[in-house]
């Protein structure tokens, strides 16, 4: 995916549409389907294990010096 297509130095005037409740809500549902479909249930990979054992961390360390 290239994600230099959507960047606001290349479209500096476009917006998103707004989109209502209910289309918000239909899109959440088809989202979530696929998801279940697709990925779910899946093992998490090695590296974002690694990733949220580091969020955690800082995290705790963040409370501690609180």
């Amino acid at each position: 995916m290239n994600q230099d297509a959507v960047t606001p130095a290349i479209t500096p005037d476009r917006r998103l549409p707004f989109l209502g409740a209910e289309i918000q809500r239909r899109l959440g549902q088809v989202l979530r389907k696929f998801y279940e479909t697709t990925t779910d249930g899946l093992p998490l990979p090695d590296d974002q294990i690694q990733q949220l054992l580091r969020l955690r961390h800082r995290e705790r360390e963040l409370q501690r010096s609180r």
